[in-house]
């Protein structure tokens, strides 16, 4: 599915290619409150995964990937 852009988060769906990570940069650095949303999301390339740790947009559902939740957790 890749991923939908929406007016408060970007929702990651089913697989997220490497295609999708540079849009996915971009909308993230253009929102004053970057959020993403991965609870519907399958897998992602790890350029996309590079893009979310790099940036650390606010996570408003977890994925269900038990290892991907993790690593997107906050630093502590």
């Amino acid at each position: 599915m890749g991923i939908r852009y929406l007016k408060k988060h970007a929702a990651l769906e089913g697989v997220v290619s490497v295609d999708d990570a540079e849009a996915l940069l971009q909308w993230l650095l253009k929102q004053p409150r970057p959020a993403v949303h991965l609870g519907k999301c399958e897998h992602l390339h790890a350029a996309v995964l590079q893009v979310l740790l790099a940036l650390r947009p606010h996570i408003t559902a977890a994925p269900p990937d038990a290892w991907l939740a993790q690593a997107l957790q906050p630093a502590r």
